[in-house]
């Protein structure tokens, strides 16, 4: 594999990184969230603005039509430029793939262009607090009206969804259908009646993760992305793209970044030679290759013409146990200091969902077992009725 760039490639890299050094910004610390997406949008715009946001998107809909590789570049500079995250990164990553992919030229021309200047913030409909890990056993419902769909159920966990105007919903589209058969995917309406959306706090004091009750809301036809019933290969698309083609590049840079200061810090308190210190910082070192050699694994494949598949489900685990694995290295360096200290503490509290997020490393592990690995399947629980439950 030859992993130097071309030409052509290395001029991509110099022209990012040249704007990037001269316009990018750090998002401002403190203020309330509202405050936070509003300088978030504002950011994003003037990104859109110079072509840097969805890049691999065709131009008609924002994007330059940029390469597999160019995308990995700019993330990897955008990650080293230390300019914030994208606050419409779920519209991005996540609904822009999807919409390409399986989306009508009609849904891509209305949609896109307002994802990549942030005047549109997209949320994801999928978890429920009754399918747990198991997103095929979904309840909410989408039922047949006149000219579209109404929907009723509740989704958990959505990030932004309080400033979003779309959201990206998983839904039970034919009655009696059981596990992936029967569900669409739906283009949701977040300001439409019938909606209510509660904040969650999380455990570092946020609350961008909320709970959305959907009661009757209206889908128009039109709305469908895929076929009816075929929402699961749909939302696969999605979901490859949410673990394993975005944030693994950007996330390597970050935590290249991360170890390097863990490193020099253990090394000014003088405890490079503490057994727990050695050990996490290596432990940290190995899990960062791992993930780069999962990352030109991907690289490849998207390079080739392919898509992102299972192997996505390898890119996810290694980047949870990285992250976590790192934070806690970074606690056993501050020693007792490291609860005041306010960067690193958050750091660890919200690496605790990096486990859960996107799809639990319990899942990623059955995903890879079962697809990559060819393991037997292990065998369903048998369903007991009521009756024999008593």
């Amino acid at each position: 594999m030859d992993l130097s760039l071309t030409e052509e490639e290395q001029g991509f890299a110099d022209d990012a990184r040249a704007w990037l050094a001269a316009h990018a910004e750090a998002a401002p610390d403190g203020g309330d969230l509202a405050a936070q997406v509003a300088w978030g949008r504002h950011w994003q715009r003037k990104l859109a603005e110079a072509g840097w946001v969805g890049i691999d998107w065709p131009a008609e809909y924002g994007g330059r039509g940029a390469t597999a590789v160019q995308v990995a570049i700019f993330n990897a500079e955008y990650a080293r430029s230390g300019a914030a995250q994208l606050v419409n990164r779920v519209g991005i990553n996540l609904a822009g793939p999807t919409l390409l992919a399986h989306g009508t030229p009609e849904q891509c021309r209305r949609w896109l262009p307002g994802i990549t200047r942030a005047e549109d913030i997209w949320c994801q409909l999928f978890s429920e607090p009754g399918a747990g890990s198991d997103l095929a056993s979904l309840r909410t419902r989408a039922e047949k009206v006149e000219g579209g769909w109404s929907v009723y159920g509740q989704k958990v966990w959505t990030s932004y969804a309080q400033f979003a105007r779309y959201g990206l919903c998983l839904a039970r589209s034919e009655e009696g259908s059981e596990g992936s058969r029967g569900l669409s995917l739906l283009v949701v309406p977040m300001e439409g009646t019938g909606i209510e959306i509660r904040p969650l706090v999380q455990i570092t004091g946020e609350a961008e993760f909320n709970e959305v009750f959907l009661d009757g809301v209206f889908v128009p036809d039109d709305h469908l992305v895929g076929p009816p019933g075929q929402g699961w290969s749909v939302a696969s698309t999605t979901l490859a793209h949410e673990r394993g083609t975005n944030f693994p590049f950007k996330e390597e840079v970050v935590h290249e970044g991360y170890l390097a200061q863990l490193f020099a810090e253990a090394a000014r308190r003088g405890t490079l030679d503490d057994p727990d210190v050695a050990d996490g910082l290596v432990d940290a070192y190995v899990a960062l290759v791992v993930l780069r050699t999962h990352n030109w694994r991907t690289l490849s494949k998207l390079a080739k013409g392919g898509s992102p598949g299972a192997e996505s489900s390898w890119v996810k685990l290694t980047w949870s146990e990285m992250t976590q694995q790192l934070s806690e290295t970074a606690l056993a360096v501050l020693g007792e200091e490291s609860p005041l200290w306010g960067r690193w503490s958050r750091q660890w509290l919200w690496s605790k969902s990096a486990s859960i997020a996107g799809g639990t490393s319990e899942v990623q592990r059955t995903i890879i077992g079962e697809r990559i690995l060819g393991l037997p399947r292990e065998p369903r629980p048998e369903k007991t009725t009521q009756s024999q439950r008593r």
